[in-house]
């Protein structure tokens, strides 16, 4: 009896030692990559019978972009530049299946999120005021497309409109091109996509979420038979046929007979998908202490995304975007600030020195930016039919090279300096512009490796193809684009004033060589980490009537940041306010609103986490071994695999030489100084670090997962970081006091293993040593209940603010007060998975907002204001 029982206790000692050591291999060991599709595929329905739509993405949605194509349907056909026969319509709508169709449940047509277009300046507008409109005529027995049974007036050829009735239960019953919720800036409809010559179609839908959509309140949580989980919503496709209204195959094809989607007749045909939404709104627990952490725009969407798994866990960490080099001179001055993400060790900044305390970096992320961009072909007259047919549609990849980049960050095209070359006139100091291509797609170095390009054309203004939307402030993405730029041979002999082989110029505000510079100065990239706009031009926009100038900075607007430049690129808003209003009081310059489908010509520099939320198409850049790459999983990997440094292991453009390697890689890291942490601080950063190395890094859309658009680290560098988790929990030098994380000496030497270099690798004044011991009670799995608010994206009306509109004139001068208030007042949100987006607009009484930039504006971009607007 004695030998069993010790037998048995043998195989249970066994089997808790084997557990435990199965638990150690499974901190460190990679997990899988999760590989889960909720792409759906419908038919549809009568004349449209044979026609398929997919949807990409239909679960676990939040504020992102999701693809829409079809297959089986009759080519587009057009009445001059208006729609006329066979397109499709896509919208966001909610509510409960109304029962009309019961082999395809969908919502009411009175819930859907359509009508915004123009009620003005019409005159290019491709639609009928009918087909873009919930305008309809009224028959009480409709068999006429585009007529309706129910709104509309006694007189059957007086037109009416279908309400739209907001999740709230407000309803508009007039006027709904102008309704309170939803306009031509900020609905999500589409109203014209079209069939090509296949018969097919693809087009990309921005889903919104209650943040962007709160009349639609998709993703709130909502109580259904004592069970709460986020609200549904439907993707509502609207296929146009070729049909007239007797029903007969339509024959007169100079004018556009389509009525509205939201019409009973059209309505019949529709295709509603269901749409699943990850929870938005606060969902960890009130009252919990948080952890802030702080900086770089590459780790948002990731960290976002953790948050809504730690959250149930028990542990809630806010997150502030924050440009690196800033969130580096904070984390400098004050270690209590908590954990910062950067690419660069402190000290890396020529203003500020590295602490003399212990830093320890953990390597969290692995993403980069990009070029993303919204382009649609516009053939030229006479452009071959092999290119005619594919009018309209996408293109999908383009090739950039760093001379390339350097002529559109330093506004050399001849049209980015709006109104300076008119037809033969050439304004005072831009006879170098004379001779310059218009634009990008026009430039002979750009059409040698985009040959299509040859055969398109672009409707030229100033912000299409003559310049790249890009952020305000001081990031490291902006430094290592400059870095890029200024480690190629011909880019620095352009920006030297050498002209290229076509003889483009370089805007001379812009040169390296002070002779050729206006300024007497020469400009110098080479450590650069923002985007200057230097060229001082102001002129009254020619052709607009206006009577007041606008200058570089309204042509050519700031964003917010790099999520909301892949935002206005997806809606192709270009932010530019050129249309006059002589009407207004006072006259002032209003939004036209996006471009006109068919014709979208948008670039930014973004990052790759927030192109792939937005469905942006991104550049295949060419890098240090002269090959040319996309921003993929393989390319970031191989890339990582160049980081070198003595403190913080970095990616530069000028080391990724591997073939495969995309020159614009980034490497995120956790930056802490423990010494100025209390203990419980430590422990919780520390079980942030061993998340974010183990199921962190598995891919995927559910909550919790790393998003699309990173890269899954090596195995090596999450070693690395659950190395640095260990060293952060059990770090033995001096250490912060009390609770609130106070400064209570250094503590440290501020040596780790110095000098070494390699993929991760981090040495001399950091720490990265440790056990990696998992916290007791740190979760490393995410909960099911996890939820994921996503972010909040930018919304743009016409009368909104943009960081480049220099009409407010407390842009750049916001009192502390404010400020506080409204950074105190933002951080609840943030336990919920929002983003804290700076600049943040803070309402004021009387309709009036104070905007908070991320830094103030260089000292030589205010000295190029017009007087009165600095």
């Amino acid at each position: 009896m004695n030998r069993v029982r010790r037998l048995l206790l043998r195989v249970v000692a066994g089997t808790a030692v084997g557990a435990l050591a199965g638990l150690a291999v499974a901190q460190s060991a990679p997990p899988a990559t999760a590989a889960s599709s909720s792409a759906v595929t419908v038919s549809g329905r009568g004349e449209f019978g044979t026609m398929k739509f997919t949807v990409s993405q239909t679960s676990h949605l939040t504020s992102q972009a999701i693809t829409v194509s079809w297959t089986g349907g009759t080519p587009t056909t057009f009445a001059g530049t208006q729609f006329n026969t066979d397109f499709v319509q896509i919208m966001q709508c909610w509510g409960d299946d109304d029962g009309t169709v019961p082999s395809n449940p969908g919502p009411p047509r009175t819930q859907c999120q359509y009508g915004a277009s123009p009620t003005t300046d019409r005159t290019s507008w491709p639609g009928n005021d009918y087909d873009d409109t919930r305008k309809v005529f009224y028959s009480a027995d409709p068999t006429n497309y585009g007529q309706d049974n129910r709104y509309g007036a006694a007189n059957p050829n007086a037109p009416g409109e279908v309400p739209f009735k907001s999740v709230d239960g407000t309803t508009v019953t007039t006027n709904t091109q102008n309704n309170p919720f939803f306009n031509r800036n900020t609905t999500n409809e589409v109203d014209f996509a079209r069939t090509g010559a296949g018969g097919t179609g693809t087009e990309y839908f921005e889903v919104q979420t209650a943040n962007e959509a709160p009349h639609l309140g998709c993703g709130l949580p909502v109580k259904t038979n004592g069970v709460t989980k986020p609200r549904d919503c439907w993707l509502v496709i609207v296929p146009q046929g070729h049909l007239d209204l007797d029903g007969k195959p339509y024959a007169d094809h100079s004018q556009v007979n389509a009525g509205s989607p939201v019409s009973s007749t059209n309505w019949q045909n529709r295709v509603a998908i269901p749409l699943h939404f990850n929870s938005v709104g606060t969902n960890c627990a009130l009252g919990a202490k948080e952890r802030p952490t702080t900086g770089s725009e590459l780790a948002a969407d990731a960290m976002t995304s953790w948050q809504a798994a730690l959250c149930p866990a028990g542990k809630v960490y806010s997150y502030t975007e924050q440009g690196e080099p800033d969130a580096r001179g904070r984390l400098g001055n004050d270690g209590s600030s908590g954990l910062a993400f950067t690419t660069r060790a402190l000290g890396a900044d020529a203003s500020s020195a590295a602490p003399p305390d212990t830093t320890t970096y953990a390597p969290v992320a692995l993403s980069g930016a990009v070029i993303g961009f919204t382009i649609e072909r516009r053939p030229k007259a006479g452009a071959p039919d092999s290119v005619t047919k594919l009018a309209g549609t996408k293109v999908e990849s383009i090739r950039l090279t760093p001379r390339l980049v350097a002529k559109l960050l330093t506004e050399s095209y001849r049209n980015s300096p709006w109104g300076a070359v008119v037809g033969s006139t050439v304004a005072k100091k831009y006879g170098w512009a004379r001779n310059n291509p218009a634009g990008l797609a026009s430039d002979p170095e750009f059409i040698a490796l985009n040959p299509e390009f040859a055969y398109l054309s672009v409707a030229e203004t100033p912000a299409t193809d003559t310049d790249l939307m890009t952020s305000l402030g001081h990031s490291d993405t902006a430094h290592d684009l400059w870095q890029w730029i200024w480690a190629d041979k011909e880019a620095r002999q352009f920006l030297a004033g050498v002209p290229d082989d076509d003889g483009m110029r370089v805007n001379p505000y812009y040169s390296t060589n002070a002779d050729l510079n206006p300024t007497g100065a020469a400009f110098d990239p080479s450590n650069l980490d923002e985007y200057p706009k230097s060229d001082p031009w102001c002129t009254i926009p020619p052709g607009s009537g206006a009577t007041l100038q606008q200058c570089m900075t309204d042509f050519h607007p700031y964003v917010d940041d790099m999520h909301a430049g892949a935002l206005h690129t997806r809606r192709t808003d270009i932010l530019w306010k050129s249309s006059w209003d002589p009407l207004a009081s006072p006259p002032a310059f209003k939004s036209p609103g996006p471009q006109l489908v068919g014709s979208r010509f948008v670039i930014t520099v973004t990052d790759a986490a927030s192109a792939a939320r937005y469905g942006l198409q991104t550049a295949q850049l060419r890098n240090a071994a002269g090959t040319f790459v996309a921003p993929t999983t393989d390319s970031l990997t191989a890339a990582a695999k160049s980081a070198a440094g003595k403190t913080v292991a970095e990616i530069t453009p000028a080391g990724a030489t591997a073939k495969g390697a995309y020159p614009l890689a980034q490497l995120v890291y956790a930056a802490a100084r423990p010494a100025k942490l209390t203990a419980d601080a430590r422990r919780d950063y520390a079980a942030l670090l061993r998340y974010a190395a183990g199921n962190g890094q598995l891919s995927g859309a559910d909550p919790g997962r790393l998003p699309a658009g990173y890269a899954p680290l090596p195995q090596q560098l999450r070693a690395r970081a659950l190395q640095v988790a260990g060293t952060l929990e059990h770090y033995k030098g001096g250490s912060a006091d009390d609770g609130s994380g106070s400064s209570a000496g250094s503590g440290g030497s501020g040596t780790g293993p110095g000098g070494s270099t390699g993929s991760g690798s981090s040495g001399g004044g950091a720490t990265d040593g440790g056990t990696g011991t998992p916290s007791a009670g740190a979760s490393t799995s995410p909960s099911p209940q996890a939820s994921y608010g996503g972010g909040k994206a930018v919304q743009t009306t016409a009368a909104g603010n943009t960081p480049a509109d220099p009409a407010n004139p407390l842009r750049y001068a916001v009192p502390v007060g404010a400020a506080l208030g409204a950074v105190a007042g933002a951080g609840a949100p943030f336990a919920g998975g929002g983003r804290l987006r700076l600049p943040l607009r803070i309402p004021l009484p009387g309709g009036r907002t104070v905007t908070l930039v991320p830094d103030t504006l260089p000292e030589r971009l205010r000295k190029l204001l017009p007087p009165g607007r600095g």
